[in-house]
């Protein structure tokens, strides 16, 4: 028997204690937990990508929405703030008509208050010089008594 020989009986003894044992089936099951844990850990990934891409989905849809809605928020205040730049302009017209309108009453009072003084002062000048021409046409008592009476009848007829 030369080296050989033993070396191939030492094999098969060597396997035949290993099948003996079952070490290919624990070897064989070791391999297929091994893979069902990878299986798995992939199919979690999976999901979690899924997940993953479905909250960006959400989140880019949500950021599309208050862009949106905060477009319409500036639409809105610019539509507000043109109105109440209308409305502002409206009020400055009124407030100018009004002071305008202020205005020509009191220049048609001064203007009223004018005309009395000037009347006033006219009818002053007018008895004035009545009395004078009177006064040098008519002497004495009787003078005086017809200065009187055109006096105060001129001041019944000008009031």
């Amino acid at each position: 028997m030369d080296a050989t020989f033993w070396v191939g009986a030492a094999f098969l003894m060597f396997a035949g204690v290993l099948f003996y044992f079952k070490v290919p089936g624990m070897l064989t099951k070791a391999l297929d937990e091994r893979s069902a844990k990878i299986s798995a850990d992939l199919e979690q990934a999976r999901q979690l990508r899924e997940e993953a891409q479905a909250l960006l989905a959400n989140y880019e849809r949500k950021q599309r929405d208050a862009l949106a809605e905060a477009e319409e928020i500036i639409a809105r205040a610019r539509d507000e703030a043109l109105r109440e730049a209308d409305i502002a302009a409206k009020k400055l017209d009124e407030a100018i008509a009004r002071r305008q309108q202020a205005a020509l009453e009191k220049i048609a009072l001064a203007e009223s208050q004018a005309e009395v003084e000037v009347r006033d002062a006219a009818i002053e000048i007018a008895i004035g010089a009545a009395t004078a021409i009177v006064a040098q046409q008519v002497k004495g008592a009787r003078a005086d008594a017809l200065i009187d009476v055109a006096t105060a009848d001129l001041g019944r007829h000008l009031n």
